[in-house]
């Protein structure tokens, strides 16, 4: 398996506008393209405005080949787009691949 570590470093004051559009929309679309999200988190400290989660892939190509996918649809492209009228929700993302210490099995 092959694991995302995606990190949004959120405009001020839009948090809420970013959650609102996972939690509405943005889920469902991973689900169509087989984007499987394993959590969520938010940074306990608020004003770092950081917001994480980890995609779970079967490996590199899948992951290209789903994302391009998600990223091309014409439903993302439109929410985007609508959602982010009053300019984007975040400055940046930052993208950590990672894959399974061989010395730990989780349950």
């Amino acid at each position: 398996m092959l694991y995302e570590l995606r990190i949004y470093h959120v405009v001020p004051g839009r948090m809420n506008e970013l959650l609102d559009r996972f939690r509405d929309h943005t889920l469902k679309l991973f689900e169509k393209h087989q984007l499987k999200v394993t959590n969520f988190w938010l940074h306990i400290d608020e004003s770092k405005n950081q917001f994480y989660y980890v995609f779970e892939h079967k490996d590199l190509a899948a992951r290209q080949k789903n994302f391009q996918a998600f990223l091309d649809d014409p439903e993302w492209l439109e929410l985007q787009e609508r959602t982010e009228r009053n300019g984007p929700l975040y400055e940046k993302i930052d993208e950590i691949y990672m894959s399974n210490a061989p010395f730990f099995q989780s349950a």
